[in-house]
């Protein structure tokens, strides 16, 4: 049986992926307003930069290690 933590780990996963895919979609379809530009990158730099880890630990070598 997976503990509490496990499972909110999970969850907290998949929010940070599906954000980060809904990003790179909406960044694809429309069109970004000139002053909203630095802060839109330094949002996608964030989400590639959790989405990264998430997939470092799950398929990396740190889950054999927990």
């Amino acid at each position: 049986m997976r503990t509490p933590d496990k499972v909110y780990r999970y969850i907290l996963a998949a929010l940070i992926s599906i954000g980060f895919f809904a990003l790179l979609l909406f960044l694809v379809k429309w069109a970004i307003p000139a002053e909203n530009k630095e802060l839109l990158y330094i949002v996608v730099g964030a989400l590639i930069g959790a989405f990264g880890t998430i997939v470092n630990y799950e398929w990396g070598s740190s889950r054999s290690s927990s």
